[in-house]
Order: structure tokens, then C-alpha cells, then sequence
């Protein structure tokens, strides 16, 4: 019960907190997905990459691109990864616009 009381008294923080988790995750699966193409193991598909920079964990995922030279030979990654990443930004930086304007 006091996780839910800290989150009613700071409504910022939840969505912060989400961003933070699903970046840990973004970052997490690219160097797990590459340790398994190491090893020749089962793979996670690609889709699942990019649905997690999508629903929000592009700076993960595109640290761990870079921090374990992870799909940076695939132009879908290395264009796609940074275009969802910058689309995101935009997106914030709109709506950081509409906030203070707001006031």
C-alpha cells in the first residue's frame, strides 16, 4: 500500500519509473539476444526488439546496440532504432510544449 500512496502523491514519478524499467529491459534483451547469437542459441525475434524500443525503451535498446555491437550490420536497426528514438523525443518534447503552455 505505500507504493500506491508514494505514486498518488507524486503522479510524475510512475510514469518515470515505467520509462526506467522498460529501458533497463530494452537494454537487458539486446545484450541477451547477443550473447545468444554467440552461442548459437534461440534467438529473440526482432519484433520483440523493436516492440520494446517502441513502447517506449529506444535508449535502451539503442545503448545496447552500441554497448554490445548488437545488429549494428542491419540497416532496419540502425536506421529504425534511432527513428523510434527520435519520433519519441519529438513526441516529448511536444507535449513538454502543451504542458507549459498550460500554465
Amino acid at each position: 500500500m505505500p507504493v500506491i500512496e508514494f505514486y498518488k502523491d507524486h503522479p510524475g514519478m510512475l510514469g518515470l519509473t515505467y520509462l526506467l524499467t522498460v529501458n533497463i529491459i530494452g537494454f537487458a534483451i539486446m545484450g541477451i539476444d547477443k550473447k545468444k547469437a554467440e552461442k548459437g542459441k534461440w534467438r529473440i525475434p526482432e519484433k520483440t526488439l523493436f516492440f520494446v524500443a517502441i513502447i517506449g525503451g529506444s535508449i535502451g535498446t539503442c545503448a545496447g546496440m552500441k554497448v554490445f555491437r548488437h545488429k549494428t550490420k542491419h540497416t532496419k536497426f540502425t536506421v529504425g532504432m534511432p527513428a523510434i528514438l527520435a519520433f519519441q523525443l519529438m513526441m516529448a518534447a511536444l507535449c513538454a510544449v502543451q504542458i507549459l503552455r498550460a500554465r
